[in-house]
């Protein structure tokens, strides 16, 4: 992994940029499942354009005036996060890690504790993954409005100005203006998601803005309100970067530590308690991309209203948004539908119902279903693999590995293992052979040997491995030794 993700701390000369992104990362995105799934959530999938949600909230957090930004996620994602930044262009970044998800409160507070070790008087914007921006020049001008009012002591966020009745967003009433900050307002409520009767007379109001769930404010100001309304929550974020341990370019926060905070949010552990919250009213598109129903309505449709993505066929559909990852999907004569292909699973709805896809995850993780949680495809820092069939005592797998890569010396006490190269030339070792192995070439590796498997070349190498044994969990690998340094 390229070193540009080992950031040097904050420096605290003249030319210090004055703003420090912080870019929360941990959400699992189930109201877009079956694509988004806890080992691949939304944040990492270009849903909103060519490029990922992660890849595109990056970009926007780069130019003159911002830092590098912290990125907080989920450590099983690291590997998955630094990719994705370095498409995006991004460097100097620090990537916190944390070892459950907690919710953005506990997130942002050990954001803030690790910026305040350099500087307390830094101005942290604070922004999810997962949200889609259409104007970054108007943006970039509220951030700049929101950072002047979060030098003077406020708790700042953003008001968007809604375009419909939206249900699936709370909403801030504006207060009155600040006369020493034009544009900023002190936020007179905030108001929890409305029913729809209820949001569309906030809408006629003109005194209600969606609130988007960005927050600028200084470490210093974070820490103080922390202290004052979620103490428990600072305590735990405060003891977890103390001990924090470096891993390769990553930081751990230290676990036990981090899971004694509670699990709650930045807007009911501080913004709805504050009496410094204050509020910058924008015009920008905005979206969280938080249902299949706001994907159809970002996406570029035909002359009647469909939005089709991968390898799809419609025939007297109106208003539809179909998607397919896999096989073809065909959709006949509807009207104001989704439907959505992967490799193992189909969801099928009327795109009303889009805020209830969130019960069909609930339903398959209570019958222990793996769709719930993960792909057949599984990524790896060298690359990835799926499964492609499976029956009694054995497995076959498809094993991509990125050239220089190299999976971590294993054994198994469970199954042995059958490898054929299709594609890329393989470096194997079994035991204490070395062994090249070449395209339609194979090599056995029996139960309990010591393995190894790289690509020395510089194209991916391409892997079928079929297994077989009395067991073929995931869970059967002991690593002996490991670049990435898995456990």
């Amino acid at each position: 992994m390229s070193s540009s993700f080992a950031a040097p701390p904050f420096s605290s000369s003249a030319s210090k940029p004055s703003i420090v992104p912080v870019i929360l990362s941990g959400g699992s995105g189930t109201r877009l499942w079956p694509v988004s799934r806890k080992s691949f959530p939304k944040q990492y999938w270009p849903l909103a354009s060519a490029r990922s949600l992660l890849e595109e909230t990056a970009t926007r957090a780069r130019g003159a005036g911002l830092a590098p930004p912290i990125v907080v996620c989920n450590h099983e994602h690291r590997f998955l996060v630094a990719e994705q930044l370095r498409a995006a262009g991004v460097e100097g970044a620090r990537i916190l890690l944390e070892p459950e998800g907690r919710n953005s409160a506990p997130a942002i507070a050990a954001a803030a504790v690790l910026a305040a070790e350099e500087d307390p008087n830094l101005v942290l914007w604070m922004m999810a993954a997962d949200h889609s921006i259409g104007d970054a020049a108007a943006l970039f001008d509220a951030v700049q409005k929101a950072a002047q009012a979060a030098q003077a002591g406020w708790f700042v966020t953003f008001g968007i100005r809604p375009t419909a009745p939206e249900t699936g967003y709370g909403y801030i009433e504006l207060g009155t203006e600040l006369p020493e900050i034009p544009g900023v307002h002190v936020v007179a409520r905030f108001v929890e998601k409305p029913d729809a009767e209820t949001a569309a007379a906030l809408l006629q109001t003109e005194r209600h803005a969606w609130n988007s769930g960005m927050f600028v404010f200084t470490a210093a100001t974070l820490l103080e309100e922390l202290a004052l309304y979620a103490p428990d929550v600072l305590e735990a974020a405060r003891a977890a970067v103390a001990k924090r341990r470096q891993d390769l370019h990553f930081l751990r926060l230290e676990p036990e530590a981090f899971c004694r905070s509670p699990n709650i949010s930045l807007d009911y552990a501080i913004a709805e308690r504050t009496s410094r919250a204050a509020v910058v009213p924008a015009a920008f598109d905005w979206s969280d991309v938080g249902s299949w129903a706001t994907i159809w309505g970002l996406g570029a449709k035909d002359e009647t209203g469909n939005v089709a993505v991968g390898d799809v066929v419609l025939e007297g559909a109106r208003n539809c948004y179909v998607r397919s990852d896999g096989m073809l999907a065909a959709v006949v004569g509807l009207s104001d539908a989704v439907v959505v292909v992967t490799e193992d699973a189909v969801l099928a709805m009327h795109r009303d119902s889009a805020q209830d896809v969130k019960k069909i995850v609930d339903r398959l993780q209570a019958a222990n279903r793996e769709e719930a949680i993960a792909h057949r495809r599984i990524y790896r820092p060298w690359g990835f693999y799926e499964s492609l069939i499976k029956g009694d005592r054995f497995q076959v797998k498809r094993i991509v590995v990125l050239p220089g890569a190299r999976l971590s010396l294993q054994k198994h006490f469970h199954r042995a293992e059958h490898w054929v190269v299709v594609s890329g030339t393989a470096l194997v070792r079994r035991d204490e052979e070395e062994i090249l192995v070449r395209e339609n070439e194979s090599i056995y590796l029996p139960l309990g040997a010591v393995h190894r498997l790289e690509n020395p070349g510089r194209v991916p190498l391409t892997v079928i491995e079929v297994q077989s044994g009395t067991y073929l969990g995931e869970d059967d690998i002991v690593r002996l030794e490991d670049t990435y340094g898995r456990a």
